[in-house]
């Protein structure tokens, strides 16, 4: 029977320290005494790649295998072989090495629908999935199993809205709750990376991978205990490192899952995504320390948003005020080449903008407004909705202005934080 700490992977991923729990035959056709295998040795590395094809490993007992050699299909053949970074459901190969320039064919996504219109539709669509992922997670910390086809339809539904205009999600998921942080960031999440990977010209089934990776990043912190997730202030060494365990508690939650799916399995890429979501190219992250190009693109891709959404939300355990959206790209720029990937940096900003959608800004003028679109390569020069006037009184009624059309002498002087002047986005626009 399978256990919850078992990972199923090709025999090329073996490595001394690993712990060989089951093999893809019975252990009596082995030439192994015992059930159960150490691996102490290149030698029993090598026994195993003559025997077997694929073996399971038990990561509580032993060292975890790469995310790319893992199993996530009943076929055995269709295992990753290399750590290419390669994807199934990608095709944009320029992000898959940091020192690749071609220049693939990408999917273009025109926006096909306005963004009142679509705003109206999103609004149902982000209340059924925040209805499924608070029963999900709420299962999880009961100690049941993960339902992934329970999101399936709901992540198709919101992509789609995603492809078709994704200012919309965008700023439904600016105006969250602050409430309970665990919702509202898987959620963020979810939507930064499918819109992220709309940008890069990545196919459907790709951005749907991405969108559920996004909201899964962090199940693992279902099953820690409930005191250490809503700490306030800054964690202690030893409180920081339990809490670094939800990486490899997501992975195992995910791995059990695998084989009870009924339905299509969990992409490869979403279990590389909740893996290396924490890892940094310059080895600084956690739990392997993975450098550069060994992080594969959808968990670089996943550093990159979860970083964001965490620097501009408010969490139980840090000190201080979160970021404005602003604040938050400024940092990630300059992190670039030494925390993160610079190429995927630099079209992170281009998908988001400098101001993004659902931020406040102020204006030169004095006046302050909501971002309600990015305007291609004029990133400063934002669509808006005025709410303020220059002495900060409410307007009478809401004005919109496209920066990129105005005279040049108005532009956004700085970003704000949510909820600066006293403006509750909730109420004016939900």
């Amino acid at each position: 029977m399978k256990s919850e700490s078992e990972v199923k992977t090709s025999v090329e991923g073996l490595e001394i320290g690993m712990f060989v729990s089951r093999l893809d035959r019975p252990w009596i056709d082995s030439p192994f005494l015992l059930e159960g295998l150490d691996i102490e040795s290149d030698d029993d590395i090598e026994q195993l790649r003559k025997l077997c094809i694929y073996v399971y490993v038990d990561v509580e007992k032993g060292a975890t295998p790469e995310p790319c050699y893992w199993i996530t299909t009943g076929d055995p053949g269709k295992a990753n072989q290399s750590q290419s970074g390669q994807q199934n459901t990608t095709s944009a190969r320029k992000f898959s090495g940091r020192n690749d320039s071609a220049q693939p064919e990408k999917r273009s996504y025109p926006v096909t629908t306005s963004f009142e219109s679509e705003l109206e539709t999103v609004k149902g669509i982000y209340q059924d999935i925040n209805n499924d992922v608070r029963t999900i997670l709420f299962d999880l910390k009961q100690g049941r199993d993960l339902d992934v086809e329970m999101l399936r339809k709901r992540i198709t539904v919101m992509t789609e809205s995603i492809a078709r205009n994704p200012a919309a999600m965008m700023w439904v998921i600016s105006l969250r709750s602050e409430g309970d942080y665990n919702y509202s960031r898987s959620l963020g999440t979810s939507v930064w990376c499918a819109t992220f990977g709309r940008h890069l010209g990545l196919e459907m089934p790709a951005l749907e991978a991405l969108a559920l990776g996004g909201l899964l990043l962090d199940i693992g912190k279902t099953r820690l205990p409930g005191e250490l997730l809503h700490i306030s202030g800054s964690l202690t060494p030893q409180e920081r490192q339990q809490m670094e365990k939800h990486v490899d508690i997501g992975v195992r939650i995910l791995a059990d899952g695998q084989d009870k799916l009924a339905g299509e399995a969990i992409p490869l890429e979403v279990m590389q995504m909740v893996a290396t979501h924490h890892e940094r190219a310059d080895g600084s992250g956690y739990p392997k320390g993975l450098v550069a190009d060994e992080i594969p693109l959808f968990g670089r891709i996943a550093s990159i948003v979860d970083s964001y959404d965490a620097m501009t939300s408010r969490q139980p355990y840090e000190n201080g005020e979160p970021m404005t959206p602003h604040e938050a790209v400024t940092e990630l720029f300059e992190l670039r080449e030494e925390k993160y990937q610079a190429d995927l940096i630099e079209q992170f900003i281009q998908a988001v903008g400098l101001y993004p959608t659902g931020s406040l800004v102020e204006l030169n003028t004095g006046e302050v407004g909501a971002v309600v679109a990015v305007n291609g390569l004029r990133r400063l020069r934002p669509s808006i909705v005025l709410l303020l006037d220059k002495n900060k009184e409410p307007l009478p009624e809401l004005v919109a202005i496209d920066l990129s059309q105005m005279d040049r002498k108005v532009s956004v002087s700085n970003g704000l934080k949510s909820g600066a002047c006293g403006i509750d986005m909730n109420q004016l626009f939900l």
